[in-house]
Parts: structure tokens; C-alpha cells; sequence
């Protein structure tokens, strides 16, 4: 066979599996239908062949070959507008809503993983058109597919706060996890009902970047929505009572989770929020700055 079609046909057949190995439907279901995952591999197919192309292209001095890989760029800019839409058209039937931050995250997520299948294949060709052996060029595919699950691996919430059970309670009317203020709740039955089935967590941030990631509108609608996606919610159109809601100590910078869960099992609820993820456009640093960190002393 032609040194080039092994070269191109190793370096699609890595990226292909680095697009498979990172194709997982967790907690938020998506992709969770066949069409999701025949679209994903497809493009991710379609990555890997333009990777592993590069090398044969450069070494045959075909050098226009070479920007069609700018072209996979822009589609690969596309697709993020894509699941943009795609998620945000979701977003009308969820009770507890992702959040615009926690979407675009996503869309995020899902463009760079076609740039690293392009990586995976990239590397693969080329290692097996430095050394011609296949199984060098196979067992360093499976290495950067490794690599491409610890890029992909961001801070989450328990990186930067401490997580811990926060008591419900009530002032009068007003419904409070620990010394935060939730919201008032009008009728006494309704207030029996949240304090029977209701949970509470409180999360306090270590330093003062991470009380400013926690400031966030759209970090804290990530913590609520990922909490009753893990454990489910007694919330429905006509309950706002029971509605998830994530509220700010203004003096301290911590905030507390409350909700009605269908399973009141503190100790997932503590679990799930912990592994929430810290959303990009919601991470802030500002012990960077000289201010910031003259501010803190």
C-alpha cells in the first residue's frame, strides 16, 4: 500500500477514536439521540482526515492542500453556532435553564474537540511518516488521546470553594439556608412542605478570585441547574415556591443552593455541586492584578 494512504488512514483512524473517546453523554444528555452522535463523529471524521492529510500534502508540495485546513477552521467555527442555537432552542422546555453562560460554554467544549481530533491525527501521521512503524505511530495516537481528556478537563467547583450543608430554616416568612436570605414564601403549607423536602448548601470560596467567579449570575444558574439535573426537582409550572435559587451573602461572598429535590439525598447533592464545572466567561482572577491583590491585604 502507498506510504501516504497509511499515513492518512492511521492518522483519521486515531482521530476518529479521540472523537468517540470524548463523545459522552452525561448529565446533560447532549448529544443523547443517534442523530447527536452520527453528527459529532461525522464532523470528527472529517477533523481527523484533514489532520493526517497535512504531512503527505506538505512533503508532496501540494501546498494548497494545505488551507483547506483554514477552511475546517471556519466550518469548525460554525459548528459552535450550531449547538449555540441547538441548546438555547432547549433551553424553552427546561424548568431549571442552563443559563446562556453554561450554553456557551458547551459550544465551546464542542468546537476545540474537532481541533484536538485534528492534533491526535496531525500527530499520528506524522510520527509514522518519521519512523514507518505502525504500531509507534498507534500507540502514540492513544497517548494524545490521553492528552486531549486532560485538556479538556477544567476547574470545578470544589477548585476554588469549600461545599458544605446548609440548614433551612425560616424568619417569619423568610426562607433562609444558613444566614442567607432566599426568598419569602407566603403560605404556611407551602412552608411545612420546603421545610420537610427541601436541601440546602452553602459554598464559601477559598480567595477572592473565587468569590468573584461565585458573583456570577451565570455560574450560580450552572450550580442550580446541574443540581436538579443529578437529583431531579419538585418544581413544576405552578410551584415557584420550589423553584431552584442560588443567593449571595453580600458581606462574605458566599452563596447557598436551595432546592426541592425528588431525591433528598444530601450527601449527592453535596457531590454533584462540587464537581460543577467553573464556566469560562464566569472565571474571574483578580489577585492577578496589583489592585486586586492590594485589596486583599
Amino acid at each position: 500500500m502507498d506510504e501516504f494512504a497509511i499515513t492518512i488512514s492511521l492518522g483519521s483512524l486515531m482521530g476518529v477514536m479521540a472523537r468517540a473517546y470524548m463523545l459522552r453523554s452525561d448529565y446533560r444528555q447532549y448529544p443523547g439521540y443517534p442523530h447527536g452522535y452520527v453528527t459529532h463523529l461525522s464532523l470528527g471524521f472529517i477533523a481527523s482526515a484533514l489532520g493526517s492529510v497535512a504531512i503527505p500534502a506538505i512533503v508532496a508540495k501540494e501546498y494548497a492542500a494545505v488551507t483547506f485546513l483554514a477552511l475546517a477552521a471556519e466550518q469548525f467555527r460554525n459548528i459552535r453556532n450550531m449547538e449555540r442555537e441547538s441548546l438555547s432552542a432547549l433551553e424553552e422546555a427546561e424548568l431549571v435553564p442552563r443559563g446562556h453562560d453554561y450554553i456557551e460554554g458547551i459550544a465551546r467544549v464542542f468546537e476545540a474537540r474537532n481541533y484536538l481530533v485534528m492534533v491526535t491525527a496531525l500527530i499520528t501521521s506524522t510520527v509514522y511518516y518519521l519512523f514507518r512503524w505502525p504500531l509507534a505511530s498507534i500507540f502514540v495516537g492513544f497517548v494524545s488521546i490521553l492528552m486531549t481528556s486532560f485538556l479538556m478537563r477544567g476547574k470545578i467547583l470544589s477548585d476554588l470553594a469549600e461545599v458544605r450543608v446548609g440548614k433551612i430554616s425560616f424568619e417569619g416568612p423568610l426562607l433562609k439556608v444558613g444566614n442567607i436570605d432566599i426568598m419569602n414564601v407566603g403560605l404556611p403549607q407551602m412552608r411545612e412542605k420546603i421545610l420537610s423536602d427541601a436541601l440546602g448548601v452553602e459554598i464559601h470560596p477559598k480567595d477572592d478570585n473565587a468569590r468573584s467567579t461565585l458573583h456570577n449570575m451565570g455560574q450560580r444558574q450552572a450550580i442550580a441547574h446541574v443540581a436538579t439535573s443529578i437529583l431531579g426537582t419538585k418544581k413544576d409550572v405552578d410551584t415557584p415556591e420550589f423553584t431552584p435559587m442560588v443567593r449571595k451573602d453580600i458581606d462574605t461572598g458566599a452563596i447557598a443552593l436551595y432546592c426541592v429535590p425528588a431525591e433528598k439525598d444530601i450527601e449527592s447533592l453535596l457531590f454533584a455541586v462540587r464537581k460543577v464545572p467553573i464556566l469560562e466567561s464566569a472565571y474571574r482572577k483578580p489577585l492577578k492584578t496589583k489592585a486586586g491583590r492590594m485589596a486583599a491585604d
